[in-house]
């Protein structure tokens, strides 16, 4: 029997979004404590906390949507709304214990690993630093707005926003309002302003497939037949995760079930445009030129006729330059507004900025990746001992859930912290032909059998054209290569003496 460590090892996780509180739970569930979770704001929630802007929803279901550790809870809707998530995330915090090792206005901007101790340091923006053993980084691809560089921007004498930073003060009625980007979220907060504001241009620099939503509130009774036989919900959670499954198929084209799926999308989405636009000129405007998939599809019935209304101009003709008074389109033309907002999503291909990480010899991993983001199975980088990043690069779903790939991460980091303990390592550091071996799979595969990179513009790409962020397979086939830690995959260092890092004591 192997002997454990004198002393447990410590784990520092960045963030309280559906990453970070997932791992705590799996790390709780393994009978590890030594754990302390750091958050930069002053709730938990990740991406839900932050982004609180009109019509804010999930794109999955909720009964998949959720930790299958969790899966029972009372969903008002179909689709969780912004604030019915938060509350979800609030709920699993408090009932596993979390909150005790969590340590609010902690945003971390530095981190460097101490290879003869096999400790991570880590600086807070607030002065204050820590150690730990195991570093998680939980931060995600969706919290670093994305605003575009545009000749004037700075001179515009209205306002202007990021809809992750929604300006909840302002008054739109009557307003003349510009968006730029027709991504999910403006495919969100766009129907929900338009009957206020007096006027709305929308920029779209290229249309998405938008196909319906089929959302509604449970009724009261679905409601306590879901809550009186769980079953039922388990059931439930099933069927949509195996037709997430099949639908991804539309997003391999190897896949034998490729065309099927493929037409599903496509039917769905002309007969979409079909009934909620009747304008020839408008439909050929947002029909999309490229493969269902390349992009993100869009879920909304809203969408198509708010672009529709009398209040609104989509303008395809791109922006020249922002001016005090307005936008001054590549036409020429001058669209007077009094309020800009951004719907141009997040900088997804950044994956940790603003934070430097710093590993052996000093290489820090902006880095390492200054060719584009990779890691083994999203989750480690050679070079970075003891270093786990869930939703790392090739993690993202173009179909399914985030929280169940993001499980199967939890799975495998709180293996590795066993393993550390079990076996008296110092640290675990993937080898690179391990990786390089792993990421010529990914580029194969993302080029000749998937369609992130058949020719059309999105944040699953970096400007060279290489996906970085979404995986190529099924949810399935992911969750099957991570479900066991190899320790081969990784060279290791030996503890010459117990762990030294003493976790850090629980908040009062």
């Amino acid at each position: 029997m192997v002997q454990a460590a004198s002393k447990p090892v410590s784990v520092a996780i960045i963030g309280t979004g559906f990453g970070g509180l997932g791992q705590a739970v799996y790390l709780k569930k393994a009978g590890i404590e030594s754990f302390t979770i750091y958050e930069k704001g002053d709730e938990v929630g990740g991406t839900w906390r932050e982004n609180t802007y009109p019509g804010a929803a999930c794109d999955v279901p909720s009964h998949l949507y959720s930790y299958a550790f969790e899966p029972h809870y009372p969903w008002a809707y179909r689709y969780g709304k912004q604030s019915e998530i938060l509350g979800y995330l609030k709920h699993v915090a408090g009932k596993y214990g979390l909150r005790k090792h969590i340590r609010f206005g902690k945003q971390l901007t530095d981190a460097r690993f101490d290879e003869p101790r096999g400790v991570w340091t880590l600086h807070f923006a607030d002065g204050s630093t820590a150690e730990a053993n195991v570093l998680v980084s939980s931060v995600g691809q969706l919290h670093q707005p994305q605003i575009p560089s545009i000749k004037g921007a700075e001179s515009f004498a209205g306002t202007a926003f990021h809809s992750a930073r929604w300006r909840h003060d302002l008054d739109f009625r009557g307003k003349r309002v510009a968006v730029i980007g027709t991504g999910p979220s403006a495919v969100q907060f766009v129907p929900a302003i338009q009957p206020i504001v007096g006027h709305m241009d929308v920029y779209q620099r290229s249309p998405g497939w938008t196909v319906p939503k089929v959302d509604r509130q449970f009724s009261k009774f679905e409601r306590w037949l879901l809550d009186t036989v769980p079953a039922l919900h388990t059931l439930d959670r099933n069927r949509i995760f195996w037709w997430f499954e099949f639908l991804g198929s539309a997003l391999q084209r190897q896949s034998p079930f490729n065309g099927v799926a493929t037409a599903i999308f496509r039917n769905a989405a002309r007969l979409l445009m079909n009934i909620q636009v009747k304008d020839p000129a408008m439909r050929a405007k947002l029909t999309p030129n490229y493969a269902i998939g390349c992009k993100r599809v869009l879920l909304s019935n809203e969408w198509l006729p708010a672009l529709t209304a009398k209040n609104v101009d989509l303008v395809t003709d791109g922006i020249r330059e922002i001016v005090p008074e307005g936008i001054v389109a590549n036409d020429g033309s001058l669209r007077p507004v009094d309020t800009i907002i951004y719907g141009t999503g997040f900088e997804a291909t950044g994956f940790l900025a603003p934070m430097t990480i710093t590993g052996r010899g000093g290489q820090t991993l902006n880095q390492r990746w200054q060719d584009g983001a990779e890691a083994y199975m999203g989750m480690t980088v050679s070079g970075f001992p003891n270093l786990f990043i869930l939703y790392g690069p090739n993690t993202n779903l173009g179909a399914g859930s985030i929280i169940y790939m993001l499980e199967a991460q939890a799975k495998y980091v709180t293996q590795a912290v066993q393993t550390l303990q079990q076996r008296r390592l110092r640290w675990l550091d993937v080898k690179e032909g391990v990786i390089s071996a792993y990421n010529l799979m990914l580029r194969r595969r993302s080029k000749e059998d998937s369609v992130y990179e058949t020719g059309c513009q999105s944040w699953y790409i970096t400007a060279d054209g290489k996906n970085t962020v979404s995986w190529v397979g099924y949810m399935n086939e992911y969750a099957k290569q991570v479900a066991m830690l190899n320790l081969e995959d990784f060279e290791t260092m030996a503890a010459a003496t117990a762990i030294e890092v003493e976790p850090e004591a629980a908040a009062a």
